[in-house]
């Protein structure tokens, strides 16, 4: 019996990103291939690539670079590139990097396999078209293995938002949902499989419209799966933050109190100007009855500064938005354009003005999650535990509000939702006890 080929995945960028590559190795493992987390040891390496950070083409042609050598003491070796900067630089990939095999895009990845073979033939394959089929109807079916307490799904793709200074839309496509009956049926496989806590994934996921209730109708349904014990969602847009949802946040007990709500500015102008579509006053209504719905939910975000066009006046608006939100967790990040988009045309800030404001409001941000973290000493949480920790006896895992949790407790409480009193904070994590 010959060997089985190896295949090493190496994921960039979000969760989406994740669960593709879960995707594409399920789909390559029909044609004999098996995971390796050692590049060396490949007979193809796929980079699974990320189209949203500064420069993300570059960063992938110097990546490769560094697999030029194993290439050259690896003849057969294929290299491929997938994700989001596929899609983007698809062609430019092919005529710049000779090292580069295959080339694929998140929509094209169910066509893995005839590439692959095209590829085992001698040739160079490249599929970053948008086809009409969906893709996930010629996907193999997932593999029986045991899976960990949690896992992400992907319900949502694409975004017809085009916001001014994202690339999404070109990348990933229009705005398609996948039925309930596909959604459902793959999560009750993964439950089956010893998944405790599902996160459905798109890129404005509650703009889901799969189901005839829309993500909330969906959630509904998913928590009628017996053994499934908890759902999340990532990542939300405010304008689609309907009454259905947010009831399902106030009685659907399965539903977690954590909400990611990016706001991106709290300049009106500056969200004007990013084609956001809603204002400050807006997204603190849908804050206001969210919190109302669901008073003890930890709220997350997304913040972009040096926008162009930004004032001082504009970025205080921001902080000021900040204080009045207070955000358990929150990511930003400073403006850099994207090639292709709107704002790419407009005028940059001052770089070290942006990076000033970046570093006020990140502080503000790291405060607001630190006293988050230590208003949780004392309470009882619920905590998935989801692996061992480095001490002898000691478990991590995710309480509902998605704080990162150890304790020491039996190692049969993995993959189970256990009662634990927080005792402590830490930088980015909790200690507690068992109750």
């Amino acid at each position: 019996m010959t060997d089985a080929k190896k295949l090493f995945i190496k994921t960039y960028g979000c969760q989406m990103n994740v669960y593709d590559s879960e995707r594409m190795a399920e789909t390559l493992g029909v044609q004999g291939y098996v995971q390796t987390q050692i590049a060396d040891d490949a007979d193809m390496i796929l980079l699974n690539t990320c189209h949203i950070r500064e420069k993300a083409a570059e960063k992938i042609y110097s990546e490769l670079g560094k697999f030029r050598s194993l290439k050259d003491a690896k003849p057969n070796l294929k290299i491929g590139v997938a994700g989001c900067v596929a899609q983007a630089e698809g062609a430019e990939i092919i005529r710049r990097q000779p090292m580069v095999d295959l080339v694929v895009g998140p929509q094209s990845y169910h066509k893995l396999p005839q590439m692959e073979a095209q590829v085992q033939a001698g040739y160079r394959a490249l599929d970053t078209d948008f086809p009409e089929e969906d893709k996930f109807d010629h996907l193999a079916k997932r593999p029986k293995a045991k899976r960990g307490p949690t896992a992400f799904l992907t319900v949502q793709e694409g975004c017809d938002k085009f916001c001014a200074f994202c690339v999404v839309p070109y990348t990933r496509g229009a705005e398609v949902s996948r039925s309930s009956e596909r959604v459902l049926a793959e999560a009750a496989d993964l439950v089956e499989r010893g998944v405790s806590e599902l996160t459905l994934l798109g890129q404005n996921v509650n703009a889901y419209h799969g189901h005839p209730g829309g993500l909330a109708g969906l959630i509904w349904q998913l928590s009628e799966i017996k053994d499934l014990k908890r759902i999340r969602f990532t990542t939300s847009h405010p304008n689609d933050m309907d009454d259905a949802l947010i009831e399902a946040h106030r009685t659907c007990e399965k539903l977690m109190p954590y909400l990611h709500l990016p706001v991106q500015s709290g300049s009106n102008k500056v969200l004007k100007a990013m084609n956001r579509k809603h204002t400050r006053e807006s997204y603190f209504s849908i804050v206001d009855q969210i919190r109302t719905a669901r008073p003890d939910l930890l709220l997350s975000g997304d913040f972009i500064v040096g926008f162009p066009g930004e004032t001082d006046a504009d970025f205080e608006d921001t902080l000021d938005l900040v204080r009045q939100v207070g955000y358990g967790q929150a990511y930003s990040f400073k403006y850099s354009a994207r090639p292709g988009t709107p704002a790419a045309e407009k005028g940059e800030v001052d770089p070290k003005v942006a990076i000033e404001r970046l570093h006020i409001l990140q502080a503000l941000l790291l405060k607001q999650q630190y006293a988050a973290q230590a208003s949780m000493v004392g309470r009882d949480v619920k905590v998935l535990f989801e692996k061992k920790g480095r001490k002898e006896g000691q478990l991590i895992g995710k309480s509902e509000y998605l704080h990162a949790v150890h304790a020491f407790a039996p190692g049969d409480m993995l993959g189970q939702v256990v009662p634990i009193r927080i005792i402590k904070d830490m930088t980015n994590s909790l200690t507690g006890e068992l109750l």
